[in-house]
């Protein structure tokens, strides 16, 4: 029996959670399936605020639809060592692809664009805030990107949680987090359209150096998108607009990464098909088409901005002057 890698961890997220990960692969007893086994760190057993992320971490990922991140098959958080196993995902994170391979580009950038607005969807249509949305925690896996690392989310049933200290990656946080104001699922798409940056490019809309900079250009700058493909620009745009209430909601974003125009904000009838579509971007187009959400009561109805032009690429819309 051998322990299974969920993926590689950057130093800071390793301090920040408590937890550490196993290089090799184990092979699951019944099913024959690897799987990934996370511990809590030794040392940090009895550490409250450690066992409780862990254990934030193990409710979230139950929660989420298990097409879009790591499958939980086990979890014991109450333990004297908590531990989650969960499906084993093959492949890099984004964070180290782009370091290795260069940045996206073409169908593999709008494959990446559409499946992890896709796993937004499902995450947020679970009831939750991921607040820590970033390359390093969307596994490239061979059937499509997967989120991990629920650490820091937020189911939103918790409102007293919601507005507190500044919490997740500098280079990734939306306004509102630099600023400790409330967190609601737009922040998640602030992240998102910086992550599509990075994938472009290389760089993180905001860039990475000091975080005190960083911060300022995140609250008050332009972002830097040079680089980033014309038919994505609008729509990453408008994710990284200021004020929360003027992002799309990850529905509308799915939809106008597929070509159509964003839900005009009624709520379509109907539950989520159960058949498990054949192809992750079918279970998006489910899933965006879904009856309203519990995040609908806490994010404010999309205003993207207004647009003139022809309609756009099948990829996003374009912005003009």
């Amino acid at each position: 029996v051998y322990l299974g890698r969920r993926a590689e961890n950057d130093a800071e997220n390793d301090a920040e959670s408590g937890a550490e990960t196993r290089a090799e692969a184990r092979a699951e007893a019944r099913a024959g399936n690897q799987v990934a086994i996370k511990l809590l760190r030794a040392d940090l057993t009895e550490d409250t605020a450690a066992r409780d992320r862990f254990v934030r971490e193990a409710m979230a990922a139950t929660r989420v639809a298990r097409f879009c991140t790591a499958q939980v098959y086990e979890a014991d958080v109450a333990g004297d060592r908590p531990y989650i196993v969960s499906e084993y995902v093959p492949g890099p994170s984004l964070h180290r692809l782009v370091q290795e391979e260069g940045p996206r580009q073409g169908a593999a950038l709008e494959r990446l664009a559409v499946g992890t607005a896709t796993a937004l969807v499902a995450i947020h249509q679970a009831g939750i805030v991921h607040r820590d949305f970033k390359p390093h925690n969307v596994l490239m896996a061979p059937d499509g990107p997967r989120v991990i690392d629920f650490g820091i989310a937020r189911a939103l049933d918790m409102t007293s949680t919601l507005s507190t200290r500044s919490i997740g990656t500098p280079a990734y946080m939306a306004p509102e987090q630099v600023l400790g104001g409330q967190i609601t699922p737009a922040a998640d798409l602030f992240a998102w359209g910086v992550t599509m940056v990075f994938a472009a490019t290389g760089q993180p809309a905001f860039g990475q150096d000091a975080i005190a900079a960083v911060a300022q250009r995140i609250v008050a700058g332009e972002p830097r998108l040079a680089g980033l493909p014309e038919d994505l620009t609008g729509v990453v745009l408008d994710c990284l607009a200021k004020e929360p209430e003027r992002r799309p909601q990850a529905r509308d974003l799915l939809m106008l990464l597929l070509g159509h125009a964003a839900p005009s904000g009624e709520a379509s009838t109907g539950p989520p098909t159960e058949a498990p579509p054949t192809t992750v971007l079918a279970e998006g187009v489910n899933l965006a088409a879904a009856q309203t959400s519990p995040l609908d009561a806490v994010q404010p109805a999309a205003q993207p901005a207004q647009r003139t032009g022809a309609a756009p690429p099948a990829t996003g819309r374009r912005r003009t002057a």
